[in-house]
């Protein structure tokens, strides 16, 4: 059992999401940052869709009831248990009684506890993550409060200290080595590009788009001379993914995410990848945004490396760990699994 401390608004639990049910009326929610939350999971020896807690705001803070392994990914913060500095990304224990603080981040926007075991809530429609607009899921459908208590695995592992190099660093990452404040993400012309007059086509991918206050987790508005119709069209409602880029009358695009909605009207420009879609979860209000164009073919291939760089850190823990037993069992004569 974990019991929160101390949390701002929409702090909340969230897993790979819940898709099939678009035909239904309900979207995938699920974290924004679907390689942290693997990430994690895989570090812990956690199955790849166990829940975590997503933090969007700052500070948060947390008690171990029991002990437990957990991991936090997704941002560069400083993160202290009981007072004692310990790095993202890496594999620590706690005992019981011990606070686990998360402070505002230096990099990245969102950040992923996960715990060993994962966080027990119920499942609806088969996921555990909280549909903050149709109020179901995660933990009564609603952000986390001080005071809320969660059912962890209560896992504590026999073997800490290891941690994934993240993927900021160990994939190419989309963020302007001479800029920090501008990420460049690829993207497909959608079904309505050629809707769109030339000039804006050109400017769709010139043009440095900024995060405007107005985003959160269904979709991020941005900023910038607007986008414009060769002619005024009425479309009828369609499927909206993850990615989308749509352009309401006033012209400036938003990009669906999480929870996007599952129809939509508005013309479609462009669609990002889903290989640089965790960029957008990571960028601030005030990022600016460039698109670039990319093929079918070329949005498919970005994966590989993506998938490269799990299944790497999947066989380095599982080494790990593995190691870490037999040192321990010729030591001792542990058995290889005893937990400490």
């Amino acid at each position: 059992m974990i019991t929160i401390l101390e949390t701002s608004a929409l702090n909340t639990v969230q897993d790979l999401g819940r898709p099939g049910y678009r035909n239904l009326g309900v979207g995938t929610s699920g974290v924004m940052d679907p390689i942290a939350l693997r990430a994690g999971n895989i570090l812990l020896g956690n199955q790849d869709d166990d829940a975590c807690i997503e933090l969007q705001t700052y500070p948060f803070v947390l008690r171990f009831d029991t002990a437990g392994s957990f991991a936090v990914t997704g941002i560069d913060a400083e993160i202290e248990l009981d007072g004692r500095a310990i790095l993202p990304w890496m594999v620590e224990t706690a005992a019981a009684g011990q606070v686990l603080r998360v402070g505002p981040p230096r990099q990245g926007a969102r950040g992923y506890i996960c715990i060993a075991g994962g966080i027990d809530v119920p499942a609806v429609l088969g996921s555990r993550s909280t549909q903050l607009r149709g109020g179901f899921g995660g933990l009564d459908g609603r952000p986390l409060e001080a005071g809320d208590t969660l059912r962890s695995g209560g896992i504590a592992l026999d073997v800490a200290g290891y941690g994934a190099l993240p993927p900021t660093v160990a994939l190419d990452t989309a963020t302007d080595r001479d800029d920090a404040r501008l990420i460049h993400l690829r993207a497909m012309p959608a079904t309505d590009y050629t809707l769109f007059t030339p000039e804006a086509q050109e400017r769709l991918w010139h043009v440095h788009w900024r995060i405007t206050p107005q985003s959160n987790r269904v979709g991020y508005r941005l900023s910038g001379e607007p986008l414009t119709l060769r002619h005024k069209v009425e479309l009828r409602s369609y499927g909206v993914v993850a990615g989308i880029v749509q352009v309401p009358p006033a012209g400036e695009p938003i990009v669906q995410l999480a929870d996007a909605n599952t129809v939509g009207g508005y013309p479609r420009i462009a669609t990002v990848i889903e290989a640089d879609l965790w960029h957008l979860a990571q960028a601030r209000i005030g990022t600016r945004i460039q698109f670039h164009e990319c093929s079918f073919e070329q949005g498919v291939a970005a994966m590989q490396p993506v998938n490269a760089y799990l299944d790497d850190l999947r066989m380095m823990a599982a080494h790990y760990r593995s190691s870490a037993h037999r040192r321990a069992g010729g030591r001792t004569g542990a058995k290889s699994g005893d937990k400490a």
